[in-house]
């Protein structure tokens, strides 16, 4: 080859290398996806994200994990830094009510798909919302309580935080449940925040409020706990049914035990791989429906050993 042929081919070899390179990197080039965890301490939300990051490693989708460890104001900061690095899609599940629908609004600003799991701001909806039918699942744990107690008794519940998703549609669902039994009052009610130790401590005070209760709702599962070892401490002179929601390994593992009476299984595992899928087809262009509600399965101490066994 000439000086003067190869002055003519060097050019074409760089651009044509140059070409290769950037068409490897495209093809490795993995959509990342900004999953925004409300308390990664909490089980229920832990087994959401491990469900999602198992589908997207299966999927090659890249997922970039932030925990406002139930804190809005953080999550909202975490969520503006998943924008500036412009992820392709957010999997949203929010801290709380306050300040929910400022990141929906921002991710729609900037043009980022963005799926609400277990939470849905009103104010602001997200391009879809996956999570259990809660009003339909209180209503049939309501439905199991009257049928445990006779439709009889005094009912004190522990709530999640106000204005959350799970805390209104389950305040709905058992109400259903409660308005067709009239011998079932509810003679107390209060914020335990889905925390344990507040659902020990406000259940201590309302049973010396009212010692006559005879049913205690957490409307999750750590509340339910709480509740439960309030009334052992108390040692009350008769039957109290307690029940929760969720259906977390504590949970469960309660109601196998017969610490609790009754939990609602919530299918987290699904709810994970459902987010990736939703995101996926969004980022691509796709549709999805707006909402995505899963039933989730009564479960007593008859059926609890097979949810520990394998989580839906």
């Amino acid at each position: 080859m000439s000086r003067s042929t190869f002055f003519v081919f060097a050019p074409i070899v760089a651009i044509l290398g140059l070409a290769t390179a950037f068409s490897q990197r495209w093809e490795e080039d993995k959509p990342r996806i900004g999953l925004a965890v409300a308390n990664l301490q909490a089980d229920f939300f832990n087994q959401i994200k491990q469900s999602v990051t198992a589908e997207a490693a299966m999927r090659g989708v890249e997922v970039v994990t932030a925990d406002a460890r139930g804190d809005a104001a953080t999550q909202v900061n975490q969520i503006e830094d998943f924008i500036t690095k412009q992820v392709d899609a957010i999997v949203y599940i929010p801290a709380g009510a306050t300040a929910a629908g400022v990141p929906v609004r921002d991710a729609r600003e900037a043009d980022i798909p963005i799926i609400a799991v277990d939470r849905n701001p009103p104010d602001a909806p997200a391009d879809t919302f996956i999570a259990s039918d809660s009003v339909g699942a209180a209503r049939e744990l309501g439905e199991h309580v009257a049928k445990l107690t006779g439709g009889e008794g005094q009912v004190a519940v522990l709530q999640g935080q106000i204005g959350t998703t799970p805390e209104i549609d389950r305040n709905k669902g058992f109400e259903q449940a409660l308005a067709e039994e009239p011998g079932l009052e509810t003679v107390a009610k209060q914020p335990a925040d889905w925390d344990q130790d507040k659902g020990f401590a406000i259940a201590q005070n309302m049973l010396q409020t009212h010692p006559d209760i005879s049913v205690f709702f957490g409307r999750a599962d750590a509340m339910a706990l709480g509740a439960a070892q309030a009334v052992r401490v108390a040692n009350v002179d008769h039957d109290v049914t307690v029940v929760g929601f969720d259906g977390d390994v504590a949970g469960l593992e309660a109601v196998r035990d017969g610490v609790i009476d009754a939990t609602m299984t919530q299918q987290t595992q699904r709810m994970g791989r459902m987010a990736v899928q939703s995101a996926q087809r969004l980022i691509d262009g796709g549709s999805v429906p707006k909402q995505q509600l899963l039933p989730a399965f009564l479960t007593t101490k008859e059926n609890a050993a097979q949810y520990l066994e394998r989580h839906p």
